[in-house]
């Protein structure tokens, strides 16, 4: 099961009372207030775990509690501090406040941690209210309250590359080929219902991360269908690489198919049409897919990769052209 999005439920703990206590000990008639204070409340914690890919977790434990601190005891004893409940959650994960809908915070990298609801302090013993006209205080204050929050948690994918196209172009066929990926893949439209992520590795021991994204239809930016949910996926890939189905089948265009795609994302947000991308011409191996190859170069400049990913045609240049376009990232995280 896949998750994007939960309702979080966050209690904090609340912080522990202090404590209103005398020394009491042999020949120490008037020993003074020696009360402790509270234990501090445990926080809230998101972080971001590469080993994790999805809220699911959080979807079937929605309620998130910390523990309480402890009270205050005698001997200036403080009380314990309550356990903070920390969540491991995708890394690319959002954080938006239930109520408002607005951004609280984002995890992106591996170790990136939020508080998103802050334990309450632990209240003060009496000790601390002694003066020179109060020696024997019993005053102490009591802890303060936990944060209670309702949070809703997105993930966005994090990926070097993305799959974008409409249903049934050929995607997760493509994305089973040249990575270990194992999506669900049959002959008929929206066949990838979420986003999968691809390891494409390398001779030299390094790799690149590729989402297929399931298929955009029209108006996807405007929330027909799933496009919001599909659509913020790919906002934190680097490249977009656009599959069409060249062969044109099911009464497609793949001309018109790569301009409405453009549109979409556009539309979705200006600059992800700014980003640097691929075509990759899919189904070469059915007629008239080298009549509307040469028409769609004909019409445009930009980078095509003819292939079949179903008869295994074409793979190694979208490998090669992966690895010298990521080289120099790759490259650095190598020697990191």
């Amino acid at each position: 099961m896949f998750k994007d999005r939960v309702v979080l439920y966050a209690r904090a703990g609340d912080g522990g009372d202090g404590a209103a206590s005398f020394r009491r000990e042999k020949f120490v008639p008037r020993g003074g207030p020696d009360g402790g204070d509270g234990g501090n409340g445990g926080n809230v914690v998101l972080e971001a775990d590469p080993q994790v890919d999805s809220l699911v977790d959080l979807y079937f434990r929605p309620h998130a509690r910390a523990q309480h601190g402890g009270r205050g005891r005698g001997k200036k004893m403080h009380g314990k501090d309550g356990a903070e409940c920390r969540l491991r959650v995708p890394c690319g994960t959002v954080i938006r406040d239930g109520e408002s809908g607005e951004v609280e915070g984002e995890l992106v990298e591996a170790g990136d941690e939020r508080v998103v609801a802050r334990g309450g302090r632990g209240g003060l013993g009496n000790c601390h209210f002694t003066s020179s006209t109060n020696r024997a205080p019993r005053r102490f204050t009591p802890g303060g309250p936990g944060d209670e929050r309702r949070l809703t948690i997105e993930l966005k994918i994090v990926a070097h590359a993305g799959l974008v196209g409409y249903p049934n172009a050929g995607k997760s066929t493509l994305l089973s080929r040249i990575s270990a990926a194992k999506p669900k893949v049959a002959g008929y439209p929206f066949t990838t219902l979420n986003p999968i992520i691809g390891t494409v590795k390398f001779d030299d021991y390094t790799s690149v991360r590729v989402a297929d994204i399931p298929g955009l239809i029209d108006g996807a930016h405007e929330g027909v269908g799933l496009g919001f949910d599909f659509l913020r996926h790919i906002e934190r890939t680097e490249v977009l690489l656009f599959v069409l189905d060249m062969a044109g089948s099911e009464g497609r265009d793949p001309v018109e198919d790569y301009q409405r795609l453009r549109g979409e994302l556009r539309c979705y947000r200006e600059d992800l049409d700014e980003r640097p991308r691929l075509i990759l011409a899919n189904k070469m191996d059915l007629p008239e897919a080298d009549d509307n190859l040469k028409r769609f170069r004909a019409g445009t400049d930009e980078s095509v990769l003819p292939l079949s990913a179903a008869a295994g045609e074409g793979l190694d240049a979208v490998r090669s052209w992966l690895a010298g376009h990521f080289s120099k990232d790759l490259s650095r995280r190598a020697d990191s």
